[in-house]
């Protein structure tokens, strides 16, 4: 199969190799008449320029890397649609990386894709905030996205997940539970502390005791949800609500209480995160609060074209931090508690 050039484009479209270059590299301005003229030479010989030459010249591959803890996490598609579709626009592709929530494949990775030049990265972490104070020393460009690690200048986007776990408890308690329970992920990862932040503060401002029986730390998984479930609601007194930090382990708790044959809302009310079309679709409908996923990629690929614009010298680079707003999405899988449905039902009963 012959290999064509940038010479035999030039030949076939009539104009020069600069004239070919220029189009290519986006160097110089190219008429709209010799722009087509390219196009279609191009197009005639199948040729593509390349790109490892192109980035050699230019000093930029318009590569980023994407490391993600789990891609076959629900939430992490559309995170990575996000990024995609900012990244089209500026004209680069994505290498899309999964760590496997393994620290060291996530070293291998990172290793990877820096010697493969990629002009940035976006990092969801998979470990604690020290290992990563070496690699924003290197002032590559880089943005942490969904886990954010504290105590090092970083920039990252992710949900306001404090704030999530604070509105998802105060529905709870509004609706008059008292006796809430908390499945967390792992705490080393910033999305799941901050959630039990926020959980802790909604029911210490309600003056509420937050139970040691009614907290489970898991990790994340579909196991540990249908471990936590299983063992809190066989508990002498139950919890009456229960908050579940991930889509995961929502899964699990709701095998759980399936399983022990509780009814949910009536026996016991269920919030998770994360809304998929199962969480509306499962019997009952879920409560959730939902991430803006798209918009969380969307945005740490546009900061990190900022920082890449920054290396060139042509913006200041800023370690900015983005939080976006979670969203609250009532179903029927929250009720009153069991004790205030008898009381309302004996309420209507005796026409008071």
């Amino acid at each position: 199969m012959a290999k064509y050039t940038m010479r035999d484009v030039a030949r076939l479209a009539g104009v020069s190799i600069a004239t070919v270059s220029a189009y290519i590299n986006g160097t110089a301005g190219v008429s709209e008449r010799l722009t087509a003229k390219i196009a279609e030479a191009m197009a005639a010989l199948d040729y593509h320029p390349d790109q490892v030459a192109r980035s050699l010249k230019v000093g930029r591959t318009q590569v980023i890397g994407m490391v993600v803890p789990d891609v076959t996490n629900a939430f992490f598609p559309e995170v990575i649609r996000g990024v995609e579709d900012a990244a089209a626009v500026e004209g680069y592709s994505v290498i899309l990386c999964n760590s496997n929530e393994d620290a060291e494949q996530e070293k291998r990775h990172l290793s990877t894709l820096f010697s493969r030049r990629v002009d940035g990265v976006l990092l969801a972490c998979t470990d604690t905030a020290a290992a990563y104070g070496s690699l924003i020393q290197r002032r590559f460009p880089i943005v942490f996205l969904d886990r954010i690690p504290q105590g090092i200048p970083h920039a990252g986007v992710c949900t306001d997940n404090e704030g999530a776990g604070h509105v998802a408890t105060r529905h709870l308690i509004g609706l008059g539970h008292k006796r809430i329970a908390f499945v967390a992920g792992n705490l080393r990862h910033s999305p799941h502390a901050e959630r039990l932040n926020g959980f802790r503060k909604a029911m210490q401002e309600a003056n509420i005791a937050v139970r040691d029986e009614c907290l489970r730390m898991g990790d994340q998984s579909i196991e540990s949800g249908y471990k936590a479930g299983l063992e809190m609601m066989r508990l002498a007194v139950p919890p009456t609500a229960i908050i579940a930090s991930n889509n995961r382990m929502l899964l699990g708790l709701m095998r759980a209480v399936n399983e022990l044959k509780i009814r949910c809302p009536q026996q016991v009310s269920i919030v998770g995160f994360d809304d998929f079309a199962w969480t509306q679709h499962f019997t009952p409908p879920l409560t959730v609060i939902a991430q803006p996923a798209h918009e969380l990629g969307r945005k740490a690929m546009e900061m990190l074209l900022g920082q890449i614009r920054a290396g060139e010298g042509n913006e200041t680079k800023r370690f900015e931090n983005l939080r976006l707003a979670g969203e609250l999405r009532v179903r029927e899988s929250t009720a009153r508690p069991p004790a205030l449905q008898l009381v309302g039902k004996t309420r209507r009963k005796g026409g008071d």
